[in-house]
C-alpha cells in the first residue's frame, strides 16, 4: 500500500486541529487513516474556496476596489448593482477604502449595522478600513467620535477572518497586545503580494481639532507606522513581490513636492504653520518604498476622484520614485470599481481597470 504524504497549509491545519478539538482523538485518527489509505490531499472547503477564487494563491489573480460609497438614498439604491457585478467576477476578494457614509449622515448603530450586513453580501471576502466620516466627522450628527470609533471595531473588526461569505484570514496589529486596540488594520499574503490596511483618515488624520483628539491621533498614528514598517519588514525577509498598503485618507502627496511642480501645477502651498496628519507618514513612506525597491501601490479614497498616478517625489533626488504608484478609486456619486490584476510574472505586478456597473451608468442627456 503507496502512503501519501500530507501537506497542509495553515490554514487547514488550522480547521483539521478544530476537528481533533470538538471529535476527539479517535477521530481526528481515523481521519488521518482515511487520508492516507485513499491517497486523499486534504482540501478543506473553506480553505479551497479561499484558495482558488480569483485564480490561484500561486498565480495570476484579480481583486476588486471600491470605496466612498454609499452616500445617499440614490447610491444605497445602486449599491446591490453594485455588489452583483462584483460577485459575478472572478475574484480574489474585495476591499473598501472607507466612507461607507456621507460626513453629515447619522452615525447610529442601526446604519452601522446595516453597512455591515450589505458587506456580508459579497461572495468573495470583504476588507474594510474605516473612513472618516464613521468617526471622526460623527460631531457634525452631534455623537462622540472616539465613542463611534469603538463601535466600528466592535462591529467590525473581530476575529481574524474578513468579511463576505467566503472569508480571508488576516492578521490584525491587535494580535500585539502593544497595539491591541488596533484590529482594523490587518494584513494578508495572496499571491505572492503583501497587502495591508493602515487607518489613516481624511479630515487631516483627526489632528488638530481638540486635545482629546490629538492624543487619539498620536497614538494610533505611532500603531500605523509600526504596522507598516512591519509590512515591509515581513515583505522583505518574505521576498514578495510587490506591496498593496490600503487606507482612506489621500494623503496630500503635494505636500512634499518642490516648489517648481506646485507652481507649474497651480496648486496652493501648503500652510506650514498648519501641522499636517500625514506628514510622518509621508516620510516612513518613502523610505520604506526606497529600500523594498519593489513595486509598491498605495490604494486610499477621500477625494472621489478615480486616478493613477506617480506622485512620491524623492525628498533628496527631486525625481518620481518609479515603484511607487497610487490607486485612488472611484467614489460618490459614482457606483462603480476598479479591478486588479495581479501577475508575479509582469515586472509591474499590478494592472488596474475602471469597471462600469450598467445599471449605474449616468444618464449624461438629461
Amino acid at each position: 500500500m503507496k502512503t501519501i504524504t500530507l501537506k497542509l497549509d495553515d490554514c487547514q491545519v488550522k480547521l483539521l486541529n478544530k476537528v481533533k478539538s470538538s471529535s476527539g482523538h479517535a477521530a481526528w485518527h481515523s481521519l488521518k487513516r482515511l487520508s492516507s489509505t485513499l491517497g486523499i490531499v486534504v482540501a478543506l472547503s473553506g480553505c479551497a474556496a479561499i484558495q482558488t477564487a480569483g485564480s490561484t494563491q500561486a498565480g495570476r489573480f484579480e481583486f476588486g476596489l471600491i470605496g466612498d460609497l454609499q452616500y445617499n438614498a440614490e447610491q444605497e439604491a445602486k449599491f446591490p448593482n453594485l455588489v452583483e457585478d462584483l460577485n459575478r467576477a472572478n475574484l480574489a476578494f474585495v476591499v473598501h477604502d472607507g466612507d461607507f457614509k456621507s460626513g453629515a449622515s447619522p452615525c447610529t448603530d442601526e446604519l452601522f449595522y446595516r453597512r455591515r450586513n450589505e458587506f456580508e453580501t459579497s461572495r468573495h471576502p470583504f476588507i474594510y478600513t474605516p473612513g472618516d466620516n464613521e468617526w471622526t466627522d460623527c460631531h457634525r450628527a452631534g455623537a462622540d467620535p472616539l465613542e463611534r470609533l469603538e463601535k466600528l471595531r466592535e462591529l467590525f473588526f473581530h476575529g481574524d477572518q474578513s468579511l463576505g461569505q467566503r472569508t480571508l484570514t488576516l492578521t490584525r496589529q491587535s494580535n500585539d497586545a502593544k497595539y491591541a486596540r488596533y484590529r482594523e488594520n490587518a494584513r494578508w499574503v495572496y499571491g505572492d503580494v503583501l497587502f495591508a490596511t493602515l487607518h489613516l483618515v481624511g479630515s487631516n488624520n483627526n489632528l488638530g481639532r481638540t486635545a482629546a483628539m490629538d492624543a487619539e491621533y498620536a497614538e494610533r498614528n505611532a500603531a500605523n507606522m509600526a504596522w507598516m514598517k512591519e509590512a515591509f519588514d515581513l515583505a522583505k525577509h518574505n521576498r514578495n513581490r510587490a506591496v498593496m498598503l490600503i487606507m482612506q485618507a489621500n494623503p496630500r502627496f503635494e505636500d512634499t513636492w518642490p516648489p517648481d511642480y506646485l507652481t507649474n501645477l497651480r496648486i496652493t502651498v501648503p500652510d506650514p504653520k498648519r501641522p499636517s496628519g500625514y506628514s510622518d507618514f509621508l516620510r516612513a513612506l518613502e523610505t520604506e518604498v526606497l529600500t523594498f525597491k519593489k513595486p509598491v501601490v498605495l490604494v486610499h479614497g477621500h477625494t472621489h476622484y478615480f486616478r493613477i498616478d506617480k506622485p512620491l517625489i524623492s525628498s533628496k533626488s527631486k525625481r518620481v520614485v518609479e515603484n511607487f504608484t497610487r490607486v485612488e478609486t472611484v467614489g460618490a456619486p459614482d457606483v462603480n470599481w476598479v479591478r486588479v490584476v495581479a501577475d508575479p510574472n509582469d515586472p509591474e505586478v499590478f494592472t488596474f481597470r475602471h469597471e462600469l456597473v450598467k445599471k449605474n451608468v449616468a444618464d449624461h442627456l438629461k
